[in-house]
């Protein structure tokens, strides 16, 4: 094995947990052993610790050669090599790759200079594979003349279909190669191979390592493979045997053979993995003899597994892993540590590939999209059917004492008095949409309430009509008993209040009518009936407002910004499971990068669906609209790039979408009940009221309602305070998104 300071190096990874050999010979030894054991598990943790520790581990990758690196599955070869591309976290230690650190500025890693290909197949389904091919190239900084001059030479030396042939109708095998062919489309230094054989035929799987061999001739590629399959790594130059977290052996395929004296690799590792359990046993029982208490399986303190994103712990003596290219050796410069991203510029050329695949993938999904678009008109159809209207065929119980039974028809008089007066109090409730039912007595008809087959019961004494025209003719004199007589009876179910609201409304409105014909008829001024109060033209809104106007600028915004949290979230979500999103930044695209490339390709789909709302609510519903469409279309578009933004922070805090479906929905009640969007926020309680102000929905609803019903200018603060506050949520959701993309990989 070569020394970590020869210029043939390319990357040397060492680590080294510290755990003392104990001697016990006095108690205060023991007291001391014992502190420091408990400092170690503190440290390194046990098998319920999250952090993950590469233990013992010292790995070396000349340049120019195939670096085997074999283990079985969960031993941790793929956590290592997203260390070795800087995908992971190290809590300690250092990896050197390609003469800088992974995610350093100008280490090329993530980048170009590595070629990455994931044990997922990492593809988008919906691409042709000259289409897999272009975004993959665009990513790497080739050209698409570049592009497909490799993509000839690929499709026949893997043996793939045309190059028209969409993903998701390959085959597994031939997924996998196509998956192979982007990783080594931009020819790169380093070539990372993560089980790149599985489910490829024997007679290809040679052909692939031939070509591999091929690769390295020149000593300018190295190559690290996984595999499962021990006994196809002879062609490599170098293997290192992996097990629990820690490496077994490194060396030459037939140098392993030799010095074990055995055959086959897979006896070599099976000699080795027996021998690392005797040295565990023994390393168990040294600890559980100073501490008094039985260890905890120490196959789970180094067990590298976990998800994407967890720390590392690297622990070696020298608390350094160096990482050589071509004899430079590297220094430790200060603005070469950290994230690349934190120096990052937007590269054109990667937002052009970002670009171009969302908008391929939308347009190779037309039902995904028509939905998409689809979906908030039906929301906003269903909301003005059924809305806000007023209800329609309302039961009402009637006991007319002034007929001699309730199935004799009620016949309305003309004129001023006459003995129908309670029948024509009817017709006009009737002109109200209500359904009268008869019934012969006051009981029966509450009964009639009391069961639910009614709202409500009206009963009309046997002398209505004289008492009412005493009244109405003697006024101050009137007797006592024509005041009574003169008065139905009304009792209705309130346990529903708009229901209720809406009867006692109606009932009320109905009688101004009545009251009016009958004093016009008997030569009296319509005003002797009214009410001596007199509701001029409302300075905003309609005489008889409705619950549509109001509750439509809330709705519509709650449907335009929750529908992009769901797109949005959706879609990074769908990325990163499917580890498409991974690979883009192994391939040197930047988190900020991709999230902006999302931000542009979504907006063109918010646009869509704001168009759509406002033309169905407005042309077709017409919905009361007094205001500037293009200051209502702008607030609209703003709140969609702010549920936008609230879905960005949604797919990076969230692991899986059943998190992020429970996120959402945990924020959308809270939202709708308390941003005055089915209530006014002045009927709510102070502490709530307050915690109203700081929600995303309040300001921006207040600010379309004023638009919407009194036709406010963007001069008026009402107005304008909704658009500073939607433009201070963006800005809170997007610096957040920045914020957890770089200090949260994955």
């Amino acid at each position: 094995m070569e020394s970590a300071s020869t210029p043939s190096t390319l990357m040397e990874l060492k680590t080294r947990r510290q755990i003392f050999k104990p001697q016990i010979s006095t108690l205060d030894t023991r007291r001391r052993q014992a502190v420091c054991v408990r400092r170690a598990f503190k440290k390194y943790g046990s098998k319920n610790n999250p952090h993950i520790v590469l233990d013992g581990l010292n790995m070396t990758v000349p340049k120019g050669v195939i670096y085997g690196l074999l283990g079985a599955s969960g031993c941790g070869k793929t956590t290592l090599l997203s260390c070795i591309v800087g995908r992971r976290r190290l809590n300690s230690g250092e990896i050197w790759v390609l003469g800088g650190r992974p995610g350093s500025k100008g280490s090329g890693v993530p980048g170009p200079r590595v070629g990455y290909m994931p044990q997922e197949i990492a593809l988008y389904g919906e691409f042709s594979i000259r289409e897999t091919f272009i975004y993959f190239g665009w990513c790497a900084g080739m050209t698409t003349e570049q592009v497909d001059d490799k993509l000839i030479f690929l499709l026949k030396f893997l043996q793939l279909p045309s190059e028209n042939r969409f993903v998701k109708n390959l085959s597994g095998g031939q997924q996998r190669r196509v998956s192979l062919a982007a990783a080594i489309l931009a020819d790169p230094e380093l070539l990372i191979l993560d089980e790149p054989t599985v489910g490829v035929d024997p007679i290809l799987r040679q052909s692939i390592w031939d070509y591999l061999v091929q690769m390295t001739k020149d000593g300018n590629k190295t190559i690290i493979i996984t595999t499962h399959y021990i006994e196809e790594t002879r062609q490599a130059n170098i293997i290192g045997l992996m097990r629990n977290g820690k490496f077994l052996a490194e060396e030459s395929p037939s140098k392993l053979m030799e010095m074990h004296r055995l055959d086959t690799l897979e006896e070599v590792f099976l000699k080795l993995s027996k021998r690392q359990n005797l040295g565990l046993r023994r390393r168990s029982s040294i600890l559980s003899s100073i501490t008094g208490v039985p260890p905890e399986n120490s196959n789970d303190v180094d067990e590298m597994s976990g998800e994407f994103g967890d720390n590392v712990s690297i622990s070696s003596r020298r608390k350094s892993v160096i990482i050589v290219d071509d004899g430079n050796l590297p220094g430790l410069p200060p603005e070469e540590e950290g994230d690349s991203s934190k120096y990052s510029v937007i590269n054109l050329k990667h937002m052009k590939a970002l670009i171009w695949k969302n908008f391929l993938w939308m347009w190779r999904n037309v039902g995904i999209m028509m939905f998409i678009f689809g979906l908030p008109v039906g929301q906003i159809i269903l909301f003005c059917l059924s809305i806000g209207k007023d209800p329609m065929g309302l039961k009402l119980a009637i006991v007319n004492n002034e007929l001699n039974n309730s199935m004799q028809p009620c016949i309305p008089g003309t004129g001023c008095g006459g003995s129908g007066l309670s029948c024509r109090y009817l017709e006009h409730l009737q002109r109200k949409t209500l359904r009268l039912l008869p019934y012969d007595s006051e009981d029966e008809a509450r009964n009639a309430v009391t069961k639910g087959w009614a709202w409500g019961a009206i009963t009309f004494p046997s002398n209505y009509s004289d008492a009412l025209m005493a009244r109405v003719n003697n006024g101050r004199d009137t007797a006592d008993w024509d005041v009574d007589f003169s008065e139905m009876k009304i009792v209705l179910d309130m346990s529903n209040q708009q229901i209720g609201q809406l009867l006692q409304r109606d009932l009320l409105y109905a009688y101004q009518d009545f009251a009016r014909e009958v004093t016009v008829a008997c030569n009296y001024s319509d005003k002797v009936t009214s009410i001596p109060i007199n509701f001029k033209t409302p300075v905003y809104g309609p005489q008889d407002p409705n619950f549509t106007d109001f509750a439509a600028p809330g709705i519509i915004l709650t449907i335009l910004f929750f529908l992009s949290v769901a797109l949005t979230s959706g879609s990074m979500l769908l990325e990163r499971n499917e580890g498409l999103l991974e690979r883009s930044l192994v391939s040197g695209l930047t988190g900020t990068e991709i999230l902006f490339g999302q931000v542009i390709t979504q907006f063109i789909v918010v646009l869509g669906q704001c168009t759509m709302v406002l033309v169905v609510a407005f042309a077709i519903f017409n919905i009361t609209c007094e205001g500037d469409i293009g200051w209502i279309s702008l607030l609209n578009i703003l709140t969609g790039v702010c549920g936008m933004s609230f879905g960005f922070v949604i797919a990076i805090i969230c692991d899986n979408e059943r998190s992020a479906t429970y996120m959402a929905m945990g924020s959308f009640l809270p939202i709708v009940m308390l941003c005055g969007i089915i209530w006014p926020i002045e009927g709510m309680h102070p502490i709530l009221k307050c915690i109203s102000f700081l929600l995303p929905l309040t300001k921006s609803t207040e600010s379309l309602r004023a638009m919407l019903a009194r036709g406010w200018t963007i001069t008026e603060p009402t107005v304008y305070y909704g658009f500073i506050a939607t433009f201070l949520w963006i800005s809170v959701f997007m610096s957040l998104s920045i914020l957890l993309l770089k200090f949260k990989k994955g």
